[in-house]
């Protein structure tokens, strides 16, 4: 037996024992990040939006189909979903660690697309994303007035525009979501007593504004074929897309008949103005309104190379920031890891106990950012999102530390 042979060999065996173990340091310390084994389930999430509905409605009309089509897909471990009360949706499924994640994707794509004609028209509209995505956020940006002078609805679409893109093109960045007072819409307030009187109902405003307001082709004027004679071909440009409150506020919502007719505009019904999509969330920063930029990983890539990327990028965006506008990163999962493997406490759990014998930061290390969401209450910074009759009513605290950095732009 080759155990025997081992036993009555002690010396042999240890000389081999130690060759093995020095030969797999090298290999460990030469070893690609890419080839070390993936350790974590792969995960495939799948988002939309059912605009005006309550979470309850998004349940029924929304998640059961959806959970129905996609539940036994091959591969999957477990799946959980979130219905909010601002219309959204979101399910993660988690797949065997062997399941490679596009062939996943795939999968789970071909399933919700048997179900999407069962969707109410308004999710349809809007769509269905499908994407691979690690459930965990690698970090959040911030984006703050230094003197609080920016509104959260304008911070939020700033980053919408101007970020979200970019941060979206690196490599290892699976998903980019913006927290905050959410995107530009135009928001029509209808009055119930003014739609009663003039016998109308918000069915009927929806449909005068889906209707005057939609991209129109003219058409050209002289285009072949023509009469001999005709020597120009102009093209006809009309208004398309409202884009004024006051535009929206003159849409003919009702025409009466005859010598007393009379027209009923929107702004005779309530008042228009440009406002955020969804009221729901809010996010401060020491009690002024910013907004929160969350970075998702790609499963498989090396974080610490993307948090690098992300904050190189970041400061070549800040060069074209309009002027007062600050950036900061207070939640770090790479500087997190790295103070516990060298044995320091993180500085906010310094901070909320009180202690005064926390470490000092390395030198690499000084100035940057802390991070903390364990201390539901400390209100230094919060990130609040609520609603929702399933898992969805959540709270975020990200507390800074004296020593963070704050990089200005502009």
């Amino acid at each position: 037996m080759i155990s025997k042979f081992f036993i009555v060999r002690p010396v042999l065996a240890n000389v081999l024992a130690i060759l093995f173990v020095l030969l797999g340091a090298v290999a460990l310390f030469g070893l690609p990040v890419a080839q070390y084994p993936n350790v974590v389930p792969s995960t495939v999430q799948v988002t939309t939006r059912y605009p005006g509905a309550s979470a309850t409605t998004v349940m029924r009309n929304v998640a059961l189909p959806v959970e129905q089509a996609v539940n036994g897909v091959e591969g999957m471990l477990y799946m959980q979903s979130t219905s909010a009360s601002d219309g959204s949706y979101t399910l993660m499924v988690t797949f065997r660690i062997v399941i490679n994640l596009d062939f996943a994707q795939i999968l789970v794509q071909n399933r919700v697309a048997k179900v999407l004609a069962l969707l109410p028209t308004a999710v349809q509209t809007a769509g269905v994303s499908v994407q691979k995505r690690s459930p965990a956020i690698l970090e959040i940006i911030t984006l703050a007035g230094d003197k609080g002078q920016y509104s959260s609805l304008f911070l939020s679409n700033y980053a919408t525009i101007n970020l979200v893109d970019a941060l979206s093109r690196l490599p290892g960045v699976g998903n980019v979501n913006v927290f905050g007072a959410g995107q530009y819409a135009m928001r029509i307030w209808l009055d119930p007593d003014k739609i009663k009187t003039f016998g109308l109902t918000p069915s009927d405003v929806i449909d005068a504004i889906t209707k005057q307001n939609a991209e129109v082709t003219a058409g050209q004027i002289g285009a072949p074929p023509v009469p001999p004679g005709t020597d120009s071909q102009l093209t006809v440009n009309l208004q398309g897309q409202l884009s004024d409150p006051t535009e929206f506020g003159n849409i003919i919502v009702k025409s009466g008949t005859g010598a007393g007719g009379q027209i009923v505009r929107v702004k005779d019904l309530g008042h228009v103005e440009l406002g955020a999509q969804t009221y729901g969330q809010t996010f401060t920063l020491d009690g002024q309104p910013a907004a929160g930029i969350a970075v998702f990983l790609t499963p498989g890539a090396n974080a610490l190379t993307v948090v690098h990327e992300v904050k190189a990028e970041m400061q070549a965006l800040a060069k074209s920031f309009p002027p007062g506008l600050v950036w900061n990163i207070p939640f770090d999962t790479p500087l997190r890891r790295r103070l516990r493997s060298r044995g320091l406490q993180d500085p906010d759990r310094g901070r909320d106990s009180g202690a005064a014998g926390n470490r000092r930061l390395p030198a690499e290390l000084a100035g940057k950012p802390s991070t903390g969401h364990d201390h539901a209450g400390d209100g230094d910074r919060s990130l609040r999102r609520d609603g929702g009759v399933l898992v969805y009513d959540q709270s975020f605290h990200l507390v800074r530390d004296r020593t963070r950095d704050r990089h200005r732009g502009g």
